[in-house]
């Protein structure tokens, strides 16, 4: 969260100065540099230093990842308006899920037969490939579709670096989507923590526990990419993006009420495989709809804020409010009951985002 902090004025910077079909490869291309460097130091530090640096990779997997992911779809909401985001998005989100097994894959066949430090080669290639890959689109694609039609940034003639978080600040309806995203992180961190006590109760041994994740992990990719394929673009165009905005918090109600009554293995593991490939197939896809109306510093600035310090942020404090209900006695049907509320304001958040961005859109 500290560091997320720490580079919201300089990624803020970047894209001031820059305009989006440099800055955007550039940044992948950063990051590329980077997994060169820790695969470096993996080979060099020696075994006292491992741990220290295991945990710097630890915390820059974790930024990294957030980052590439929201200047992705930032790209994506530039190129396309507001209808073909709609039709399209849940496709372009299919790339995501392949993307997810094959990497899974690949560690899993590959990890014990040339060590982990090398599978970040492995990474930085692909990493490497998606920065031309970006460098295509910002040929092929328009040059906006925000409000302003140049393609330098909007603070290359007013704002500062700052300006991200200020526009994030200003507006109700980042605020609002900054709010959705919020109380999505605080019920997934809740989430976490009951899965954690429940499968630990379960089973015993780290093997077992793999197997649990990794089942979950395969009919979590199985069922994304098929309502990805077959309802995503649908579900979009005939409820409307405020409809799809609300599955996902009310699957959320459905899944901790039943974990309140029944706190147990099957019903964390269905509730966690619905949930994930909601969210992926169709909360996600819709939500990255919603950036298809601002401005380009609305896009790129503010939007790598929420993305990353509000997402952060809502982890951070479901991850403090579950160990404080515990320390007070509370067991794990009661902390599921407690994280209904915020789940129905989260849906509120949603039907009240999809109504603003249509008002918005036709404005537009």
């Amino acid at each position: 969260l500290g560091i997320m902090l720490a580079l919201a004025p300089v990624f803020g910077a970047i894209a001031t100065r820059w305009a989006r079909r440099t800055f955007v490869p550039a940044v992948y291309l950063f990051f590329m540099i980077n997994m060169l460097a820790f695969f470096v130091a993996m080979k060099a530090v020696p075994e006292t230093g491992q741990l220290m640096l295991g945990r710097v990779f630890y915390v820059w997997v974790s930024v990294y990842n957030m980052w590439a992911v929201s200047l992705f779809w930032a790209f994506m909401a530039d190129g396309f308006g507001l209808e073909s985001s709609k039709r399209l998005f849940g496709l372009i989100a299919v790339g995501g899920s392949l993307g997810a097994v094959l990497g899974s894959s690949i560690t899993s066949f590959f990890v014990e037969i040339v060590g982990g430090p090398n599978l970040i080669l492995v990474s930085a290639v692909f990493m490497l490939a998606a920065a031309m890959v970006i460098i295509r689109l910002g040929l092929l694609l328009p040059k906006t579709h925000a409000p302003q039609s140049s393609d330098l940034p909007d603070s290359q003639s007013r704002g500062h670096f700052w300006s991200g978080i200020t526009e994030f600040l200003r507006s109700p309806y980042l605020l609002a989507i900054g709010a959705y995203l919020f109380l999505f992180s605080l019920s997934s961190t809740f989430l976490y923590f009951e899965q954690a006590e429940i499968v630990d109760a379960a089973v015993s041994t780290r093997e077992a526990k793999a197997k649990i994740f990794a089942n979950i992990d395969v009919w979590v990719n199985m069922l994304t990419f098929l309502i990805q394929i077959f309802l995503t673009g649908r579900f979009i165009r005939r409820l409307g993006v405020g409809g799809v905005l609300l599955i996902l918090p009310a699957l959320t109600v459905v899944g901790f009420v039943g974990l309140s009554i029944a706190p147990v293995l099957p019903v964390l593991v269905a509730f966690q495989i619905l949930r994930r490939a909601t969210n992926y197939a169709l909360s996600r896809p819709a939500r990255e709809t919603l950036f298809t109306i601002v401005s380009r510093d609305q896009k790129y600035k503010a939007k790598s804020f929420i993305d990353t310090f509000v997402y952060r942020g809502g982890d951070m404090l479901g991850a403090s409010a579950f160990a404080a209900l515990g320390a007070l006695g509370m067991g794990l049907s009661g902390i599921a009951l407690v994280a209904v509320p915020p789940a129905v304001l989260w849906g509120v958040f949603g039907v009240f985002l999809g109504r603003k961005q249509k008002q918005q859109g036709v404005i537009k």
